[in-house]
C-alpha cells in the first residue's frame, strides 16, 4: 500500500501551486520593476511570526512566499539586471534544476547516484573541450567561483609542496616550506578568501602592479618572480570584475613555466570567452596554466551552485580533495566519485543543469550567448558616450562597462541610486582607481537591443534630472 505521506496528490497540489507562481513570475519578469521595493521592516512584518506549534498549511506557506517576491526580491534574472556578473537561468537549465530538487540525489559518490556521476563526467569533458583545455585535467563541480578558486589553490598548494617533498595533507603547513603566492593588485577578493581558508593567510599575498585597465604588468611580475626562491603560485585573472580586461596570459604562462611556478587563472566569467571565436584571443595563452576556476551561473546562465574547478594535474587535484571512510562504497574502476574532486561530500546534483544547458545550446549557442552579451555592452557604452557629461572609463572588450558622470563622485553615486529607484534596470557602483563609477555587467541570455536601449534611456533620464535639479539635497530624490 502506498505511504499516505507520499501520496502523489500532496506533491501535485504543492507543485502545481508553486509552478503557477513561478510561471506568473517569469511572465512578468521582462517588464517588472527590477529592484526590490520593500524594506527589511516591511518584510519582517509579513514573515516574522512565532514558530507555529502545529504548523501552517503548506499551500498557504507557498502562497505567502510567492506574494512577497515582487516587492522583496531584486529581479536578478531580469534581462535588464546589470548589477553584478549574474546570468539569468536559461529555460532548460531552470527545468533541469527542478528535476535535481525532485530527484533529491546526493551527488557525492557513484554508488548513490550513477546517473549524476556519469552526467557530470560527460559535462566535465564537454567543458574542457569547449575551453580547449587539456582533456586529462581533473574537474570538480563546486558551489561557485569562491570554492572553485579554493579547490584549485588547494591543488596548487599540494602540488608545489609535493615537488619539494612535503605532504601538506598529512603533515599540515606547520614546518612546511614557505609558499610564495603572487597575485595582481586587481585580483578578485575570492583569492584573498581562499588564502584564508587554506591557512596561508592574506599577508602572504605578494601584489603585482597593474596597468590602466587592471591588467597585471608582465615586467613587474618577471621582477617579482626573479627575486623569489622556493615553491611559488601565481594567480592571474581572465576578466577583471570592473573592466573585463584579461591579464596577458601567454606572457604570464611563459614566466610561470620557465620558473617552475604553478599558474592559476581566476576566470569566473572571462573563461567563457574561450567559447567565442570573436573573443577567444582575449584568453590567448590560458592553456599554459595549471588550474582554472569559473562559474557556470555567470555566463552559461544556469542557476546558482554551479562553480567549476579544473586542474591540469589531476593527481594533485584528487590528492588535495579526496577522502575515504570504511562505510563509504567508493569506486575502484572508471566510475567517478565526485567527492574526489570537491570539498563536499553531501551536495546536490549541481552538474545536471550544466549538462542540460551545454547539450541544449551546443557550441554555437554558447558562442552566440557570449557574443550577444558583449554586443549589448558595447551598445550601451556607445549610446551613453553620446550624452554630454558621460564618460566611459574602460575599453569595452567584453561585457563590462564603467561609466562616470560629470567627472564627479557624488553625481555618479546619485545617478546609480536614482537608476535603482527608477526600476527600469538595476546596476551597481564601484570604485575604480580612486574614482566612483557605475558598473554595468551584461550577462543575461535574454537581454535584447531594446532592453539595452531602454536601460540607457533610464540612465540618461536620471542623469539629466539630477543636472536640472542643481546642487543640494534634491539630487538624492531626482528619480522619485
Amino acid at each position: 500500500m502506498a505511504n499516505d505521506r507520499f501520496a502523489s496528490a500532496v506533491f501535485d497540489e504543492y507543485l502545481k501551486k508553486a509552478m503557477a507562481h513561478a510561471s506568473s513570475y517569469l511572465r512578468k519578469l521582462p517588464d517588472r520593476h527590477v529592484g526590490a521595493r520593500a524594506s527589511r521592516d516591511e518584510l519582517l512584518e509579513t514573515l516574522r511570526v512565532p514558530l507555529p506549534r502545529q504548523g501552517d498549511e503548506g499551500g498557504d506557506v507557498i502562497d505567502l512566499l510567492a506574494a512577497q517576491v515582487d516587492r522583496g526580491a531584486v529581479a536578478c534574472n531580469s534581462p535588464r539586471y546589470f548589477g553584478f556578473v549574474i546570468g539569468g537561468a536559461y529555460p532548460v537549465a531552470l527545468a533541469a534544476d527542478c528535476l535535481v530538487s525532485t530527484w533529491d540525489q546526493n551527488a557525492g559518490i557513484y554508488a548513490i547516484s550513477p546517473l549524476v556521476s556519469v552526467a557530470e563526467e560527460v559535462a566535465a569533458q564537454w567543458l574542457l573541450e569547449l575551453f580547449d583545455l587539456p582533456p586529462e585535467s581533473g574537474v570538480g563541480f563546486v558551489t561557485g567561483c569562491q570554492m572553485a578558486n579554493f579547490t584549485c589553490l588547494a591543488a596548487a598548494r599540494h602540488g608545489v609542496l609535493r615537488r619539494v617533498g612535503w605532504d601538506v595533507e598529512v603533515d599540515g603547513l606547520a614546518g612546511a616550506p614557505r609558499i610564495n603566492v603572487i597575485a595582481s593588485a586587481e585580483s578578485h577578493i575570492t583569492i584573498d578568501v581562499a588564502m584564508r581558508y587554506l591557512g596561508m593567510g592574506t599577508r602572504a599575498l605578494q601584489r603585482v602592479e597593474t596597468d590602466a585597465q587592471g591588467r597585471m604588468r608582465v615586467d613587474a611580475l618577471a621582477d617579482k618572480v626573479a627575486s623569489l626562491t622556493g615553491p611559488t603560485i601565481i594567480c592571474a585573472q581572465a576578466g577583471n570584475v570592473n573592466t573585463g580586461a584579461f591579464d596577458p596570459l601567454r606572457e604570464i604562462g611563459r614566466i610561470a613555466n620557465d620558473s617552475g611556478a604553478w599558474l592559476h587563472v581566476d576566470g569566473a566569467f572571462g573563461l567563457w570567452a574561450r567559447a567565442s571565436q570573436s573573443r577567444r584571443d582575449l584568453a590567448d595563452g590560458i592553456e599554459l596554466a595549471d588550474s582554472w576556476a569559473t562559474d557556470a551561473h555567470k555566463w552559461l546562465n544556469v542557476p546558482y551552485d554551479s562553480g567549476v574547478a579544473m586542474v591540469r594535474h589531476a593527481q594533485d587535484h584528487r590528492a588535495a580533495m579526496t577522502t575515504a571512510a570504511a562505510y563509504l562504497i567508493q569506486t575502484q574502476g572508471e566510475e567517478r566519485d565526485a567527492v574526489d574532486w570537491v570539498p563536499e561530500f553531501s551536495r546536490r546534483a549541481r552538474g545536471i543543469p550544466v549538462y542540460a544547458t551545454l547539450r541544449a545550446l551546443g557550441r554555437d549557442g554558447i558562442a552566440d550567448l557570449i557574443d550577444s552579451c558583449c554586443a549589448r555592452a558595447r551598445q550601451m557604452a556607445g549610446q551613453l558616450a553620446h550624452e554630454p557629461g558621460v564618460r566611459i572609463l574602460n575599453e569595452v572588450a567584453l561585457n563590462q562597462v564603467l561609466v562616470r558622470f560629470d567627472d564627479d563622485d557624488d553625481i555618479t553615486r546619485a545617478v546609480i541610486t536614482g537608476v535603482q529607484r527608477d526600476g527600469t534596470c538595476w546596476l551597481g557602483g564601484t570604485n575604480w582607481q580612486g574614482q566612483a563609477a557605475m558598473r554595468i555587467s551584461v550577462s543575461n541570455w535574454a537581454t535584447t537591443e531594446d532592453d539595452a536601449s531602454r536601460s540607457v534611456a533610464a540612465i540618461i533620464r536620471v542623469f539629466r534630472s539630477l543636472r536640472d535639479a542643481g546642487p543640494g539635497p534634491t539630487r538624492e530624490d531626482a528619480s522619485t
